[in-house]
């Protein structure tokens, strides 16, 4: 499947805002979007035009894909599905976006950014209740264990990242033993309790027009 293979720096400039997609690069001074506070291509000078709602909805909707790594089709699915809830769409939106693996993975403090923990469920790093999975958008269910495969915790990349943990707080719908590297989904992820850099309703007001 195509995705996107260009400067990640370069989506987080276009979007306004950090999208965090190199990890604990974007906390240091050489984060792209501290240093050059402007669209790319145009330089200092460019000048944002005025967006319509129904770009501003578009935008929201690339940046939502752009933060979680997901494609357009894919992307569409979890909307239509979602759809049918009896719930709020965009929470469940919002739900199934957080249930993907290599987000899983990521919220664990398993790796810095989400581009990299896909790269490790799809190179097999990964296991969820001791079997090897290397589909990274794989639902994680409440109960399940996600743990490195038991070879790949030998690795020197493995123990680099264990030996920093924790990086940063792990949602409360999660749990992380930082002794065995052990997490596990509690339950499902509630509205209150996801942190959104998105609005999940212009998104559901994008599709639904």
């Amino acid at each position: 499947m195509a995705r996107y293979i260009g400067p990640s720096c370069r989506l987080c400039r276009r979007a306004g805002e950090k999208l965090f997609l190199k990890g604990e690069r974007c906390f240091t001074p050489k984060c792209a979007v501290e240093r050059r506070r402007y669209p790319p291509g145009g330089g200092q000078s460019q000048r944002r035009r005025r967006t319509s709602d129904w770009g501003a909805q578009l935008r929201e909707k690339q940046k939502t894909r752009q933060i979680y790594g997901v494609l357009e089709r894919q992307f569409r699915g979890y909307f239509e599905k979602a759809q049918k809830s009896s719930e709020a769409t965009g929470q469940v939106l919002l739900q199934f976006l957080e249930r993907r693996l290599d987000n899983v993975v990521y919220r664990l403090d398993f790796a810095e950014s989400r581009k990299q923990a896909r790269q490790f469920v799809l190179h097999g790093h990964i296991t969820v209740n001791g079997r090897k999975m290397n589909v990274s958008s794989y639902m994680v269910k409440p109960g399940e264990v996600i743990a490195w495969k038991q070879i790949s915790q030998e690795k020197e990349f493995v123990k680099t990242l264990a030996a920093g943990v924790p990086r940063k707080s792990i949602p409360e719908w999660l749990s992380l033993n930082t002794e065995t590297m052990l997490g596990k989904m509690l339950r499902l992820p509630e509205a209150g309790a996801l942190e959104s850099t998105f609005e999940p309703r212009m998104i559901v007001e994008f599709y639904s027009k």
